[in-house]
């Protein structure tokens, strides 16, 4: 028998998620129609998400994930970096390489976890909390691996984000709401894909494991 649920509750978590994939907006009969729901329903949803700083409204009356949202989203970040650690570590070590995991936060990516390896004479400094665009650099272009039916396994680059560093990164998939891969970066010459790339990819395998 189907566990008991909560259809208020539910209904709630599926407005954040239209207003989540309607970065333009809605009005609360927009919203009512995509949902096919009742508008006086929508209406006291939208009021109690409201009181929660979980939805804004603009001055036209449209209405937007509200700033509550980045509150909850911050607090799953230390647990994200917690699970991913060991394996970053167990990548750095094993290929002398700086590993990371990055996640897209809008139109950037936002490095998360960075372990450096401990044994390598010199390696690149990549901080936590680091931003790029999206489009540069390999962690930013794995992620957008994700957006592509027949998409390549991963990202490589070269220069794009440092003079002389050479980066490859691996979309975390299966994770639905986490948009993120796990990437290496150096500075000591091209990167050998064919022996680094599958390391990379199983690292990225991992943490979507622990994730799950």
């Amino acid at each position: 028998m189907a566990a008991e649920t909560s259809q208020t509750l539910d209904r709630g978590l599926r407005v954040l998620r239209v207003l989540a994939e309607s970065p333009e907006g809605l009005t609360i009969t927009e919203l009512s129609t995509r949902m096919d729901v009742n508008r006086t329903v929508v209406y006291r949803l939208i009021s109690t998400l409201e009181g929660h700083a979980l939805i804004r409204r603009d001055a036209r009356g449209r209405l937007f994930v509200g700033l509550g949202v980045l509150h909850l989203a911050s607090a799953v970040q230390p647990l994200l970096r917690e699970l991913a650690v060991p394996v970053l570590r167990s990548l750095a070590e094993a290929i002398g390489c700086t590993a990371h995991l990055t996640v897209a936060d809008g139109d950037e990516a936002l490095a998360l976890a960075v372990v450096e390896p401990t044994w390598t004479d010199f390696h690149v400094a990549y901080r936590v909390g680091s931003r790029h665009p999206l489009a540069a650099g390999a962690a930013g272009k794995a992620i957008g691996l994700l957006d592509q039916a027949d998409a390549a396994a991963y990202a490589v680059t070269s220069g794009e984000l440092q003079s002389g560093a050479h980066g490859l990164a691996a979309p975390v998939r299966g994770l639905e709401g986490l948009r993120a891969s796990v990437g290496i970066v150096t500075l000591d010459g091209a990167i050998d894909e064919s022996v680094l790339a599958p390391r990379v990819i199983a690292a990225a395998q991992s943490v979507a494991e622990r994730l799950r």
